[in-house]
């Protein structure tokens, strides 16, 4: 074969994937009126987070949107892991060959990713992180790559016949900067090789650091969103009537905010204004985190009954550690 015809058939591929992003992305934005599932680091009640299997589960189990936590290898791969460091994912702590790599930074002694090679990080396996839940599947599964990621959910969504959106979210990213690495840059680039970067693709990317959101701002028209959490009063004191950063301030960079529960809800359990006021800015509302098997008792008799109060507050889409109960609520309160 010719190269030229190689070359051809490339492009035609690549004109294809574009055309069923752009349809996927129809199809999520078709679902607009309801409010999106996001599958919390996977199915990560279940299984151990951020592994593929558990990505895989919260697919099948119909979540809407899939979250991979992103941090970087030493050599400058993105790899799905809440945090950069890898004592409570994983079972680094058995592996002799790295137990000269613990390190102290700040007050935590531990082994950190970016001390690890990817072909270092592969030999590990995820260990269930939260506490009380199952340990059953200790050990089963590796660690994967963000690439590994985007090619799951694309498989997924092809033979599934149903949209399935990435929510990546870049962690410690000034952190990663003063190491050296390009962690815009090199989210960017991987998006744009799988034709991921278009304003139209089924693609999310969420960052508790402002700085690095303004930057992406510039370079993509992917929605961003930036997470908060309640504000400090001047007494150190949590103050839940605001976010670390104020609504007027993101919604110059940031299509979505993305609170954590305590901002919507005060301490008696009455709604505060806070999905009010983000609408009137344009902003839409993602709220974290929601668990079955942690929520507040005071408040709620159950996980499910937690979820049906947000959602009638009129957010427009929840984080679900179980996505299987976040589906069955939200399609309960949402029908087609």
């Amino acid at each position: 074969m010719q190269l030229y015809d190689l070359r051809v058939i490339a492009y035609r591929w690549s004109t294809i994937l574009v055309l069923l992003l752009s349809l996927l992305a129809a199809d999520l934005e078709a679902q607009s009126d309801r409010p999106l599932v996001i599958a919390h680091r996977g199915a990560s009640g279940y299984l151990p987070e951020h592994t593929l299997e558990g990505y895989a589960l919260a697919i099948r189990m119909g979540a809407d949107y899939i979250e991979p936590d992103l941090v970087l290898s030493k050599d400058g791969v993105l790899i799905a892991r809440h945090d950069h460091y890898l004592s409570t994912s994983t079972d680094v702590a058995s592996h002799a060959e790295f137990s000269g790599r613990k390190k102290t930074i700040g007050d935590r002694e531990d082994w950190y990713t970016e001390d690890f090679t990817l072909a270092e990080i592969k030999t590990l396996r995820a260990i269930q992180a939260f506490r009380g839940r199952s340990k059953e599947h200790d050990g089963k599964y590796g660690i994967p790559t963000f690439q590994q990621v985007i090619d799951l959910v694309k498989r997924e969504s092809a033979a599934g016949g149903r949209s399935v959106g990435l929510y990546p979210e870049t962690k410690q990213p000034a952190y990663f900067k003063s190491k050296g690495f390009d962690v815009a840059g090199t989210l960017l680039d991987i998006l744009r090789r799988n034709n991921l970067t278009s304003g139209v693709a089924p693609v999310y990317i969420q960052s508790f650091e402002a700085d690095i959101l303004k930057e992406l701002a510039e370079k993509t028209d992917l929605p961003l969103v930036q997470l908060v959490t309640p504000d400090r009063n001047a007494a150190g004191k949590t103050d839940r009537t605001r976010s670390n950063i104020s609504l007027e301030e993101l919604s110059t960079y940031a299509e979505v905010v993305a609170p954590t529960k305590a901002l919507l809800v005060a301490e008696n359990g009455t709604a505060t204004t806070f999905v009010e006021r983000a609408h009137q800015l344009g902003l839409r509302v993602h709220v974290w985190t929601f668990r079955n098997d942690a929520y507040p008792t005071e408040l709620f008799g159950s996980g499910e009954e937690e979820q049906i109060f947000f959602l009638k507050l009129g957010i427009d889409a929840l984080f679900t550690d179980f996505p299987d109960t976040g589906v069955a609520v939200r399609n309960r309160l949402f029908p087609r």
